[in-house]
């Protein structure tokens, strides 16, 4: 597997579930798996970049089944995850990337806040902040 955890906390079952879903996407993206991040994202999804740009669930897909984000690695440090509610969940977190965006190939540490909401006991990924 292409995503790994650093110092993972003691997490609750459901945190664990939120954490599970979060590298299920990650690994996704990883492996331009259209059919799993159509499963994994909400229809409303909304991705802000650190550059401030915000993208649409399929602006963000397009560009990464057209090869112009481009994800090899990812490792997630100290997830902290805050349940809100039986069906909302906030997952925060410093994701170190292997990447190639926009031309540009590096590693990159985001300070990441996913939101997640659950449908039908399943964890979807609703937004994503940089």
């Amino acid at each position: 597997m292409n995503v790994s955890v650093i110092n993972k906390r003691n997490l609750t079952d459901i945190q664990e579930d939120v954490l599970e879903r979060f590298m299920d996407f990650q690994e996704a993206m990883i492996e331009k798996n259209l059919e799993k991040l159509n499963e994994i994202i909400c229809d409303n999804y909304t991705l802000t970049h650190m550059s401030g740009k915000t993208q649409t669930k399929q602006e963000f897909i397009d560009e990464i089944m057209y090869g112009t984000l481009n994800y090899y690695k990812s490792t997630i440090n100290n997830p902290d995850i805050k349940v809100c509610g039986e069906n909302k969940a906030i997952f925060k977190a410093d994701v170190t990337l292997d990447a190639k965006v926009y031309g540009i190939k590096g590693t990159w540490t985001l300070h990441s806040q996913q939101t997640l909401e659950k449908i039908n006991n399943k964890w979807y990924i609703s937004k994503w902040d940089n």
